[in-house]
């Protein structure tokens, strides 16, 4: 079989024909910077972090008090415009021992992951966040906790502004 090469219109360029600016070339360098938008209800919550204090939004219509803060309800489609000052304190909803970091590298002290049901909340609503002062041995589900919050001068807006939640310490033990 032979093959058959065509012969297509046009003028052939080399490298030296680029090299030596005899064809129009521009080079450019993306340099993108990208932002992201948190919108009202995380904007206005993530604001109430770096003050010190938990935001939820609560539904006129269904009397649901969720957080973090939504601008629309989740059961009922209606606005959330409502903002609620919540407690910094909660209850353990469920947690977790993790022997394995997030890169996934193996550690011998677990950190301690928990859903933690906040008070002022609607039940069963409340945050992820890891727990700290505790044994792994002594948490419970139904333990209450509080946040324990970065120094003022080194919060920036983020959930990480809370280092961890404590046990509180119930009366009799």
């Amino acid at each position: 079989m032979t093959s058959k090469i065509k012969n297509f219109p046009g003028t052939p360029l080399s490298e030296s024909d680029f090299t030596e600016g005899k064809v129009l070339s521009i080079h450019d360098e993306m340099r993108p910077q990208f932002a992201w938008d948190t919108g009202i209800g995380i904007g206005s919550y993530l604001a109430a972090l770096k003050e010190g204090y938990l935001l939820g939004s609560h539904c006129k219509t269904c009397e649901k008090t969720v957080i973090p803060p939504r601008t629309v309800c989740e059961w009922c489609f209606d606005p959330m415009d409502s903002y609620v000052r919540l407690e910094d304190t909660g209850t353990i909803n469920t947690f977790s021992l993790c022997y394995v970091t997030w890169d996934v590298q193996r550690i011998t002290e677990p950190e301690l992951p928990a859903v933690i049901e906040i008070d002022g909340a609607s039940p069963l609503h409340g945050i992820l966040h890891k727990l700290g002062e505790v044994k792994p041995e002594d948490i419970h589900i139904g333990m209450k906790v509080q946040a324990v919050w970065k120094p003022a001068e080194e919060r920036e807006g983020a959930i990480t502004d809370i280092l961890y939640f404590k046990p509180i310490k119930e009366a009799g033990s």
